[in-house]
């Protein structure tokens, strides 16, 4: 162990000494950054213009029913009385009863098809065709309040579509919702009195937007509403001369 600690040589401390701190650093640096930056931008121009703005597109919504359009549509009222009536050879009106109650009840479906004439009842028109669904029975009233969809068929001259209140018991108005043919854009409302419920009606129109006068064949003077009246015998057999061209049957 003699030999081994004899090899062992102790070390002064003044052989320890440092190297000045400060140009360690330096010499550390300079090892470390063997490169350097070459012609750094400027400053200025690492700056983000916040002056900069988005392209803007704009847009117009025009209305479809333009201004001369409108204008256009007549709002001269045109009246026009018409019978319907239920000559009981039809099958019509048929009657599901949706509710299954044996009292009439919301949901029962009604549809019908009856036959239409001229309000001098000179001439058959062609047939009225729609449903309607029970609304409220109303037994104060003996009668039922139902919601209507329907149309109005006149052969060659087109056709009315209404919708609204029918009531059994009382005089309603409905609204007139379009039609075509000569009908086309047609609006308005009808008046439906019923005479013999669900036998005999009478209908008065009271039509808007149609461009030209209703043909004088439709316009015949109306007989009075009651509960007699009848179509012409020529008419209710459908005689040429009774009818209008392709009369819807």
């Amino acid at each position: 162990m003699a030999s081994s600690s004899s090899a062992f040589r102790t070390i002064s401390s003044s052989s320890m000494k440092l190297a000045n701190p400060k140009s360690l650093t330096h010499s550390l640096t300079n090892s470390l950054l063997p490169f350097k930056l070459r012609n750094p931008p400027p400053s200025s121009s690492l700056k983000l213009n916040s002056s900069f703005s988005l392209p803007q597109r704009s847009f117009t919504c025009k209305s479809q029913v333009t201004p001369s359009s409108e204008s256009e549509r007549s709002t001269k009222v045109q009246e026009l009385n018409v019978y319907e009536m239920n000559e009981r050879d039809r099958g019509s009106p048929a009657v599901l009863k949706l509710s299954q109650k044996t009292v009439n009840s919301l949901g029962d479906l009604v549809p019908f098809s009856n036959k239409l004439y001229t309000g001098d009842l000179q001439k058959r028109l062609g047939i009225t065709a729609g449903i309607c669904i029970l609304i409220e029975n109303k037994p104060e009233k003996k009668g039922d309040r139902y919601e209507a969809i329907y149309s109005f068929y006149f052969g060659d001259y087109g056709h009315i579509a209404v919708q609204g209140p029918y009531l059994t018991y009382e005089d309603t108005y409905l609204a007139v919702t379009g039609g075509s043919g000569i009908f086309e854009g047609a609006y308005g409302q009808v008046k439906l009195q019923q005479l013999i419920f669900p036998i005999k009606l009478f209908y008065t129109f009271y039509l808007k937007g149609i461009k030209e006068d209703l043909p004088n064949e439709l316009l015949g003077k109306p007989v009075e509403p009651n509960t007699g009246v009848e179509p012409s015998a020529a008419a209710k057999a459908c005689e040429p001369d009774a009818t209008i061209a392709n009369f819807t049957s």
